[in-house]
């Protein structure tokens, strides 16, 4: 399947990292969708003509390594978990065939907008450095006592569109990992439309509503808290992690 997944990305018109950074969208509708990754196939082969595929040193299919921070009692997760309007999320992620490390900030509001904010770095840190700390504590207004919570990689396809500001991920091959567990997905996918607005004529929006996929809002990182973490309430994902047992089943 990974392979069939790389030569059809072949089949896409490239965008080079500089030229998608003109539709980097840092304020953003953010909308998701999960399905099996087979159906990644032809939800690609749909879509050829409406995308640009980012391409790095020759790569398509691209790795991501990231690094999730959250308080001793999982706050940032737990903001999310009982639907805090305004919530965080921070991270150092490696954009592995770039060779480049990340600070990440995702912050939500009430409106469903999505505000990132980030700073390079020198690599992971088990310990945020003085440096992390103040960029944090400048983004969130908040001081927070953060260590590291979970660690995933994943393999994603970036789509821009030719004819919008508009950006579509496809993340599969989802992996979380903490000190003391492994959970691997790897017959998941998750794609997520970036848009300024919600633009539901938006070409791969139209080929996942013809297959019966309607967005399923679900975050990487609390499906990594609840696939490894024993104790921790997760009432108002249990759907959620049901649908995803069908999907990969």
């Amino acid at each position: 399947m990974n392979e069939e997944i790389k030569k059809i990305a072949q089949s896409f018109r490239p965008i080079s990292l500089a030229d998608m950074d003109q539709v980097s969208l840092m304020k953003r509708s953010d909308t998701k969708f999960i399905l099996p990754k087979k159906q990644v196939l032809e939800i690609l082969n749909s879509v050829l003509n409406n995308y640009r595929i980012l391409e790095v040193n020759k790569d398509r299919v691209m790795t991501y390594n990231s690094l999730y921070y959250d308080t001793s009692q999982n706050d940032f997760y737990q903001w999310h978990h009982n639907g805090k309007i305004n919530r965080i999320k921070v991270r150092i992620r490696n954009y592995v065939e770039s060779k480049i490390h990340f600070l990440e900030i995702k912050r939500k509001n009430g409106k469903g907008i999505t505000h990132k904010s980030r700073i390079p770095i020198d690599g992971f840190e088990e310990n945020l450095s003085k440096k992390s700390n103040a960029f944090i504590q400048e983004i969130t207004h908040g001081n927070y006592k953060l260590s590291p919570s979970l660690e995933n990689e994943f393999n994603r396809i970036t789509l821009v569109s030719t004819f919008h500001k508009e950006r579509a991920t496809i993340d599969f091959n989802l992996n979380f990992r903490n000190n003391l567990k492994n959970k691997v997905y790897d017959e998941l996918a998750i794609i997520e439309i970036k848009q300024e607005g919600i633009n539901r004529n938006s070409p791969i929006y139209k080929e996942l509503k013809e297959r019966h996929i309607l967005p399923n809002s679900i975050s990487k990182y609390c499906l990594g808290i609840i696939s490894l973490y024993e104790d921790i309430k997760y009432n108002s994902f249990k759907g959620k992690l049901l649908q995803i047992q069908k999907l990969t089943a």
